[in-house]
C-alpha cells in the first residue's frame, strides 16, 4: 500500500497505470473508517484495477468550526484498516496541498441543495463539491464510490459531474448497519451508552415506513414515523420526510420509480442522518 502526500507525487504515480488504460477508482474519506468505508472499498476492488482511498477532513464543509475541531481523527486505526482491506494507494494531502491559496468556490448544484442537510447546513454541499473536484482532478479517476448514507451528498456530486462533464461514474453504495440496525458512521464515536440505544429510533421509523409502504399513504406513514422518533428520550428530530430520490422534494405518488425516506435527527449531542430507498 502506497502513501502519497502530494498531488504531483499522486500524478506522477497514476499517470503511468492509466496511459496503460487500467480502471482506476477513488473511494475519498474524511478518514474515521469503519465496515461502512471498507465496504466501499470492497465494492471498487471489484470494478476497476487500482483503488485509491483519500484521507482529507475539508475544512471547507464544516459549517460549526467545533465540529471541525472535535471530528475524529484516528490515524493508525484508518491506515490498519486499509492494509487490511488491501487498498492500493492512500491519498492523504495536508490541508496547503489542497488550498495552497484562499479561493472563492460556487456552482450551481440545482434546488435540492438548500433542502434537507442544505437547510441546516448552509453551504455545507459547496465545500463538499469544491473538495471532491479537487479530488477528482488529481485522482482522474474513470469510477468513485460514495456511501447512501449520505444520499443528499452522492447526488450534489452526481450535479457537479453533470456541471463540468466530467468522465467519472460515480457508484452510490448500500449502507452498513450495526447488527441493531444503527447506520454506521464515524460520529457514533461521540454517542453515550444511553444515546447510542436511543438511535436505533431512526433506523427503527425507517423500517417502519419500509415495512408499511402499502399499508398507509405517505402523509400517514410520516406522521406515524415522526411520532415514533418524538416518543423517544434525548432525540430531537430535525426532519422525516419520503421524498422522490431525484428532487428530495416531498414525494406523495407511490408508484414513482425512485422513493427515499430521510431522517436527521439530534441524539444527545450528536447528529445523526439516515436514509432507505423505499422503491
Amino acid at each position: 500500500m502506497k502513501v502519497i502526500n502530494t498531488i504531483a507525487a499522486l500524478k506522477s504515480l497514476l499517470g503511468p497505470i492509466k496511459l496503460d488504460q487500467q480502471k482506476v477508482a477513488l473511494v475519498p474519506t474524511m478518514g474515521a473508517l469503519h465496515k461502512g468505508h471498507v465496504s466501499l472499498i470492497n465494492i471498487a476492488q471489484q470494478q476497476a484495477d487500482v483503488v485509491v482511498c483519500s484521507i482529507f477532513v475539508n475544512p471547507t464543509q464544516f459549517t460549526d468550526p467545533k465540529d471541525l475541531e472535535k471530528y475524529p481523527r484516528p490515524l493508525e486505526h484508518d491506515m490498519k484498516m486499509l492494509e487490511e482491506a488491501g487498498c492500493d494507494v492512500v491519498f492523504m494531502p495536508s490541508v496547503t496541498e489542497m488550498y495552497p491559496e484562499p479561493e472563492v468556490w460556487h456552482i450551481d448544484l440545482g434546488p435540492a441543495e438548500f433542502l434537507l442537510e442544505g437547510e441546516f447546513r448552509k453551504g455545507h454541499y459547496q465545500g463538499v463539491t469544491q473538495i471532491v473536484k479537487k479530488l477528482f482532478d488529481a485522482v482522474n479517476p474513470d469510477v468513485a464510490f460514495f456511501g447512501q448514507k449520505d444520499f443528499q451528498q452522492v447526488l450534489m456530486i452526481k450535479n457537479m459531474v453533470a456541471h463540468f462533464n466530467m468522465p467519472i461514474q460515480i457508484v452510490s453504495c448500500p449502507i452498513i448497519r450495526e447488527d441493531d440496525g444503527l447506520a454506521m458512521s464515524s460520529r457514533n464515536i461521540h454517542l453515550s451508552a444511553k444515546d447510542r440505544t436511543n438511535a436505533l429510533v431512526l433506523s427503527k421509523a425507517l423500517s417502519f415506513v419500509k415495512d408499511s409502504f402499502s399499508d398507509w399513504s405517505i402523509p400517514e406513514l410520516v406522521e406515524k414515523a415522526k411520532a415514533i422518533i418524538n416518543d423517544t428520550p434525548g432525540v430531537e428530530l430535525d426532519y422525516f420526510i419520503v421524498a422522490n430520490g431525484e428532487t428530495l422534494l416531498p414525494e406523495n405518488d407511490k408508484s414513482h420509480h425512485d422513493i427515499v425516506a430521510l431522517v436527521a435527527a439530534k441524539v444527545g449531542e450528536t447528529r445523526l442522518i439516515d436514509n432507505m430507498i423505499l422503491n
